[in-house]
């Protein structure tokens, strides 16, 4: 059956042997004669696109969230250099965070490692363009299968809003549970629309296992479904097996690593649901954080994946149009996991902008559906008004509106990444300069170097940008009054070892701050403020000196629109920038006398 079949107009793929490699044309039949040439990106050619996209997203996309560095990032680099940062999630006390997780990742870096011994820095970039492949690989599937399920018109709208959302951008290289399940789930709903349910139950189980427990909910519509089509013994043994699969190395890595035996996502769904605080103790926001993050990652397109239950009601009362074909699902059930994923997340009061990414690529979706419901309903509305002569298909008089939101969504997309990559990118460009002072020599390398943070710790990128591990992330006492992480136990087979100062209640801790008076460099931002645990240690010349400063925005002094979005030439005049700087002690015997701090240069 023809892929353009199942969607109400009923397109079909006529080979074209005079068209070009990059582009395809369809057709699609009426009740004429007349044809409508369609043209999409070949599979093979929206994958390349999407992959350099997604790979720019691993350069140029900062951290974002503090938990990818301390619960991600720097238990892998302790895997990898035996140093790191622990937080009390990975005590073998609470045991919620998997390792397993964590190799999936870190084995092709140990090879990348051990053969080519590069710079720390290049792992970390390493590991980011490996998760940015995965998401391409998902995303192109799910194209494809959307192009199936709801035909080209729709796909190639998805395609559009997936290459240049803003938060695709942010989830497609972050290296966080939630982005896995992104990659996962897409596949697993991409296999569903195509139904291959073995396939779609398989990814799933990894979603939810080796991933975000929560990420089940995303699964149910798939089940239901299977079980209304009374594919019960398929959908136990598939369950069963992908289950065994699965869990069962899992717990024996996991178990291994915290020297008992350990469930991770079991761990994580306790403490979670049934402890008396769950994940309240911080991060709880309004309804409303919700729908002004969706807006501000994907503009227009999100607002118009929340009226796409209300548009596709719309067009069934007023527009006339033939049925969709039996092999289809129907709507409600096809959009089903963006909906129920919305219902679940945005009524806790725990609410981050993560939880919502593994419905981005849905989101996409439900936009796309939407501008074709529009294209529909003001075609109808015009042809009753006044008849077209030579149009006889909606999608001959509206291609105005596909270019226009294609254009507009787009636009607003790449505002948004360069707004984001302008204002906040700073931390990642020091910590690189840091990590040039140790490849070219500047530093001593047999010589113990205290980095550290206060105020700034949760914008710390990872021990990666340190060039070698003579270098000891430190923290200074801020403002901040929660519980930070501390390093890793130094004993043979540190990650089973009980910590003393751990806590699962985000209860401060004394025992992390360290004297600034051993600290060889701090990174810290110049905001023209200062408390008295918060000094601005910029201004203190007396003992620290500026190596590298980079701009970083302040949000509360600059425009609400124009920090959001980046306007060439109008954004500088009504944005405000600090300094955001690499300082270095004058006091401390750093370099030898023979040498010099090079100058800082922008990178």
């Amino acid at each position: 059956m023809a892929p353009g079949q199942r969607q109400k107009q009923l397109f079909y793929v006529k080979k074209d042997q005079k068209k070009s490699n990059n582009v395809k044309k369809t057709t699609k039949p009426r009740e004429t004669s007349v044809e409508i040439p369609l043209i999409y990106p070949r599979a093979d050619i929206a994958f390349k696109l999407l992959l350099t996209v997604r790979f720019c997203s691993a350069i140029w996309s900062y951290i974002s969230d503090c938990d990818e560095t301390f619960n991600y990032w720097e238990p892998s680099h302790y895997l990898l250099y035996e140093k790191g940062q622990q937080t009390w999630e990975y005590s073998p006390e609470y045991a919620l965070r998997s390792y397993t997780y964590l190799l999936i990742h870190m084995v092709p870096a140990m090879f990348y490692r051990h053969v080519l011994e590069p710079n720390p820095v290049l792992v970390f970039y390493f590991v980011r363009c490996l998760l940015s492949v995965g998401c391409a690989f998902s995303e192109v599937y799910f194209y494809q299968n959307v192009f199936k399920e709801f035909g080209v018109h729709i796909a190639r709208l998805t395609y559009a809003f997936l290459i240049t959302s803003s938060g695709m951008f942010i989830a497609s290289a972050a290296y966080l549970p939630s982005s896995f399940s992104m990659y996962l789930s897409t596949v697993a709903i991409a296999a569903w629309y195509g139904r291959k349910y073995e396939f779609a139950i398989f990814a799933t189980a990894i979603s939810t296992l080796l991933g975000w427990p929560f990420a089940v909910l995303l699964g149910v519509p798939i089940a239901l479904d299977m079980l209304v089509r009374k594919d019960w013994i398929k959908f136990i043994k598939w369950t069963v097996l992908s289950g065994l699969v699965i869990l069962v190395p899992m717990v024996w890595i996991d178990s291994m690593y915290y020297g008992k035996l350990v469930i991770a996502p079991w761990n994580l769904i306790v403490y979670n649901v049934f402890t008396s605080h769950g994940p309240d103790l911080y991060g709880t926001e309004p309804i409303s954080f919700y729908f002004i993050n969706g807006f501000l990652n994907f503009n227009f397109v999100f607002i118009g994946a929340l009226l796409a239950p209300l548009a596709l009601l719309l067009i069934w009362a007023v527009v006339p149009a033939r049925p969709r074909h039996r092999y289809c699902l129907p709507y409600w059930a096809s959009l089903a996991p963006l909906y129920l994923w919305m219902a679940v997340m945005f009524i806790q009061p725990h609410k981050e902008e993560r939880f919502l990414f593994p419905i981005y690529p849905m989101i996409c979706l439900g936009g796309a559906i939407t501008v074709d419901c529009i294209q529909k309903l003001y075609f109808f509305i015009r042809t009753k008004i006044k008849p077209l002569t030579n149009v006889s298909h909606y999608l001959q008089g509206t291609c105005h509106i596909t270019i226009g939101a294609m254009v507009l969504c787009g636009l607003l997309g790449l505002s948004r990444s360069f707004a984001l990559f302008k204002g906040y990118y700073a931390p990642m460009e020091i910590m690189t300069e840091a990590n040039k002072l140790g490849i070219e020599h500047q530093i001593p390398t047999d010589m113990h170097i205290n980095f550290c943070i206060g105020k700034e710790w949760h914008r710390f990128p990872g021990s990666f940008f340190f060039p070698s591990n003579n270098w000891q992330l430190q923290y200074l006492k801020s403002e901040f009054k929660g519980q930070l992480p501390q390093p890793f136990s130094v004993l043979p087979i540190g990650t089973s070892v009980i910590q003393p100062n751990f806590n699962d209640m985000n209860k401060e801790e004394p025992s992390r701050y360290f004297d600034i008076e051993k600290c060889h460099f701090i990174m810290d931002i110049d905001t023209g403020t200062e408390t008295i645990l918060e000094p601005n240690y910029s201004r203190h010349t007396d003992t620290f000196a500026i190596v590298k400063s980079s701009d970083f925005l302040i949000s509360t002094k600059s425009h609400p629109i124009f920090r959001a979005f980046y306007v060439p030439f109008i954004s500088p005049e009504y944005c405000k920038f600090g300094s955001y700087n690499l300082l270095r002690s004058t006091k401390l015997k750093l370099f030898p006398q023979s040498s010099k701090v090079k100058p800082a240069t922008d990178l």
